[in-house]
């Protein structure tokens, strides 16, 4: 190929990456705004849309039909990445919000090793020593950093890692495949109205206000079962999850 035929060949490939852009920059936006409505004010939704957008020029360089997924697929794993690297460099929540999360969360775990069955509010508030308002305002304050977790978890096909599962190591394929699977049947065995709120929030996609609605409940009270039910699986996929 002579080089006025790679630069048209170039030229071209840019066009179709600036047209790619420019048509999934809607996408980025309401990443971002999903983002934000489990998020405090202070974070700002044009930083999580600034990176959003320098995800979605990585995912046009990178994308690679062959390897199966759509581009907006591809484009979201790449800019919902990019909005959490965001959200660990500023990390808002102060040390001792993820301190007392990861208390809440042992407590659960002794109250249920100790009881075989779903630990209660009450329980949990005795454990550590603090009135059931007291707990309440903990589950609130760790809302933000447990989504984190859960994003980090895998829990969707849209947080897959950069390499496909046969692109893994065997050990570190099966290892991620487990843990799906252990993912998937611990949430299924949590109390009734927790499991309720994780798929109306994750997997239909509604806001905190909307599943108040559906189940009858504050805006502030779906915080705290949806902070409890991640903070209930931390507890209980120990051994798959290490806080630094």
């Amino acid at each position: 190929m002579n080089n006025l035929a790679m630069h048209n060949t170039d030229k071209q490939l840019n066009k179709e990456k600036s047209e790619m852009v420019e048509k999934y920059a809607g996408l980025v936006k309401r990443i971002a705004y999903h983002i934000m409505s489990r998020l405090p004010p202070s974070v700002q939704v044009d930083d999580l849309i600034q990176s959003g957008m320098i995800g979605l020029l990585e995912a046009s360089k990178n994308y690679d039909a062959n390897q199966g997924a759509s581009f907006e697929t591809y484009a979201g794993i790449r800019i919902r990445g990019a909005m959490l690297d965001e959200i660990r460099k500023g990390d808002w929540a102060p040390r001792s919000v993820h301190r007392k999360a990861r208390q809440v969360a042992e407590a659960v775990r002794n109250i249920e090793n100790a009881s075989g069955r779903d630990a209660r509010d009450h329980e949990v508030a005795k454990e550590l020593d603090m009135t059931i308002e007291e707990y309440h305002k903990t589950l609130q304050d760790s809302s933000g950093c447990r989504l984190l977790s859960f994003e980090e978890m895998g829990t969707a096909d849209d947080h897959m890692p950069s390499k496909s599962i046969d692109q893994l190591g065997p050990f570190e394929g099966v290892q991620k495949q487990d843990f799906k699977k252990s993912l998937a049947e611990e949430i299924s065995g949590l109390p009734e109205r927790e499991r309720m709120v994780l798929t109306l929030y994750y997997e239909e996609d509604l806001n905190l206000r909307e599943i108040g609605a559906v189940i009858g409940v504050s805006e502030s009270r779906v915080s705290q079962i949806h902070s409890q039910a991640l903070i209930r699986l931390q507890a209980r996929l120990g051994h798959w999850i290490h806080d630094e």
